[in-house]
């Protein structure tokens, strides 16, 4: 069975503004951010589990290329993600996120 995938509006938020971010660096980069992105997601999608528990029942699956992480949790036929952290900072920020 495949799960559905619903985004937290902050985790929301985060992905565009990061995306915005590289490609004002470099153009290209925010599309290469968001194809990491959204490779990491399709991987959660087939092997929700496998992504290690990093607090409670909130998974961390990271980004190849790019210092992020996606984090999600596990709900009845739902893959809820939380937030699209960057690995270098303030790293429980998100929590209380639902």
């Amino acid at each position: 069975m495949k799960l559905r995938v619903s985004i937290n509006a902050l985790a929301e938020q985060e992905l565009n503004e990061t995306a915005a971010y590289y490609e004002s660096k470099s153009v290209g980069l925010g599309v290469t951010f968001l194809e990491e992105i959204e490779h990491a997601i399709r991987v959660v999608i087939e092997h929700p589990e496998s992504a290690p528990l990093i607090e409670g029942a909130v998974r961390r699956k990271l980004v190849r290329k790019f210092p992020y992480g996606v984090l999600y949790s596990l709900r009845p036929g739902e893959i809820r993600i939380l937030a699209v952290m960057n690995q270098k900072r303030r790293p429980y920020y998100w929590r209380g996120r639902e």
